[in-house]
């Protein structure tokens, strides 16, 4: 299931609350504690960022000029 904004904003609103029981699309979760939601919620945001477009590496390339000797 990829992990959408509104996902984490449905556990943003639940932690606010102070609710353990949040429904993502068609799917209810109740968390053990609101650490646990918390946890959940970065994880969330950590996959959210990590299958967003990336940066493309930097290359460097060395040119040598030099007689050889």
């Amino acid at each position: 299931m990829p992990v959408t904004q509104s996902d984490i904003d449905a556990l943003n609103k639940a932690i606010a609350a102070g609710e353990r029981r949040v429904t993502l699309g068609s799917q209810s979760i109740t968390y053990a504690s609101i650490p646990e939601l918390i946890q959940a919620r970065d994880d969330m945001q950590r996959q959210l960022t990590q299958s967003g477009p990336q940066a493309p590496r930097r290359r460097t390339q060395m040119y040598y000029g030099g007689r050889g000797y």
